[in-house]
């Protein structure tokens, strides 16, 4: 039986912007991992647990100190979440 289903390839590009606008990732984070990821983050105690929502892109989006505060945010911005370890 022949295969006739043609493949797409992606192009970098187009790897580049999966899930762009659509898909956020969650991760949880410490103060200190936040230098140079934030613009514009304000000074913030070292050694803190956050939790920050970022962009298919890797734009960062919404950093918070509770997971759920964070999640509702994706949802409020029809964004499906993925948990990053």
């Amino acid at each position: 039986m022949p295969n006739t289903a043609q493949r797409h390839t992606m192009t970098t590009g187009e790897l580049a912007h999966l899930g762009e606008g659509t898909v956020a990732y969650l991760r949880k984070v410490t103060s200190d991992d936040l230098r140079g990821r934030f613009p514009g983050l304000t000074e913030i105690d070292p050694g803190l647990e956050l939790w920050a929502l970022f962009a298919a892109t890797g734009e960062p989006i919404l950093l918070s100190d509770a997971r759920d505060r964070a999640l509702a945010g994706a949802m409020e911005n029809d964004l499906t979440t993925v948990a990053i370890h």
